[in-house]
């Protein structure tokens, strides 16, 4: 008989297997919920709230999963990548970033804070750790500059592989913390919505994350950014725009065809955003293509009015690679068209490059399966 995966469930579906399965009580679910994601324990052994006969018991029927680390690199600059296989031998990525200085400008000046937050206030003191998790094995969206665009798309992640990159990494590290996390590695999180939305929730009510440390990152799939709150808690929202012309976004981003720029812009101007909430634009700037005077004015008016910032990434060169990375006068002055216009703009030096973990960098190096 094959064993259930306890990680498979959501909070009713788990009691109504302990129930039916176990002759339990529904209050074991939440103690199940306790030790597996705030205990973060891998066996049902370790659960020893449980008596040794009940932990037997269930031991018969089910088991508690977690990913295989197949590889964990260090960067020079203290970056980790972590290469997850899957349980059908695909296989994803995961990064690890350390802190930087407009992170801890950030911290000082008390962006982004929830008042009143106790894990907020413990966050801030703590080094800020961001770990940028996969939503899918490869990606349909197919980005021009973006290795991970190269794979094609492979298959969705489910909500138990979603969540246990964190679950798994936070076990590594320890007792370092995880404080920040961003849905921008592999995958489209909006191609996946209906299982990136079950990890949501389960990141923010059975790890307790908070909601204003999470960030989720789309390429631009209108419809589902007006789907998104519907759905899910309400993290924060990041956009790759990477352009200011439907010309130019269409030539390095495919989905422009499908999502044009206005119709990308109207679904941001109607997404909710909470008190002092803002949207993050990426823009990735590459050479000669997007990084001129005239697309910083333009950028300027499209983002009129929106509550937002903007985070400029000079493009992250690798093998192969048809783009440039502009010079760093070029990026200079994009940036000060930007704030002199009101914009917030930050300019942010990627991290992992020298083991392919920067922005843009993710592809697992071993050969996917389909």
């Amino acid at each position: 008989m094959a064993l259930t995966d306890l990680k498979s469930f959501d909070k009713p579906s788990l009691e109504e297997f302990l129930i039916k399965k176990e002759g339990l009580p529904a209050f074991r679910a939440g103690q199940l919920l306790h030790w597996m994601y705030e205990k973060n324990v891998t066996g049902i052994g370790e659960i020893t709230e449980f008596s040794k006969t009940l932990r037997e018991s269930l031991s018969q029927k089910a088991f508690i999963s977690t990913l295989k680390v197949k590889e964990r690199l260090t960067s020079g600059d203290g970056t980790e990548k972590y290469l997850f296989e899957l349980d059908d031998g695909n296989f994803i990525e995961s990064v690890l970033i350390p802190p930087d200085v407009d992170q801890d400008r950030d911290k000082k000046i008390g962006r982004n804070k929830e008042p009143g937050s106790k894990a907020d206030t413990l966050a801030d003191k703590t080094p800020r750790l961001t770990l940028c998790i996969s939503s899918q094995a490869g990606c349909a969206v197919g980005c021009r500059f973006c290795l991970t665009g190269k794979l094609g798309f492979i298959r969705d992640l489910e909500p138990r592989e979603i969540v246990e990159q964190v679950l798994s990494v936070q076990r590594h590290i320890a007792p370092r913390k995880i404080t920040n996390i961003v849905l921008m590695g592999m995958g489209e999180p909006l191609n996946n919505l209906k299982n990136v939305a079950a990890a949501l929730v389960r990141l923010t009510e059975f790890l307790h994350f908070p909601k204003r440390r999470i960030t989720l990152s789309t390429a631009g799939i209108a419809p589902r950014i007006t789907e998104l709150p519907q759905v899910a808690p309400m993290v924060n929202l990041a956009v790759s725009l990477n352009a200011t012309t439907d010309e130019t976004r269409s030539l390095i981003m495919p989905i422009n065809k499908r999502y044009g720029i206005s119709s990308l812009m109207q679904a941001i101007r109607r997404f909710p955003l909470p008190p002092r909430g803002r949207i993050t634009f990426e823009y990735v700037l590459l050479g000669g293509i997007n990084d001129s005077q005239a697309d910083a004015r333009r950028l300027v008016k499209l983002l009129h009015a929106i509550p937002s910032k903007v985070n400029l990434i000079p493009f992250n060169g690798h093998e192969g690679s048809e783009f440039q990375t502009p010079s760093a006068e070029r990026v200079l002055a994009f940036q000060k068209a930007l704030t002199d216009s009101g914009c917030t703009a930050i300019i942010r030096k990627s991290k992992g490059a020298d083991i392919l973990a920067a922005c843009g960098q993710l592809k697992a190096k071993y050969e996917l399966k389909k």
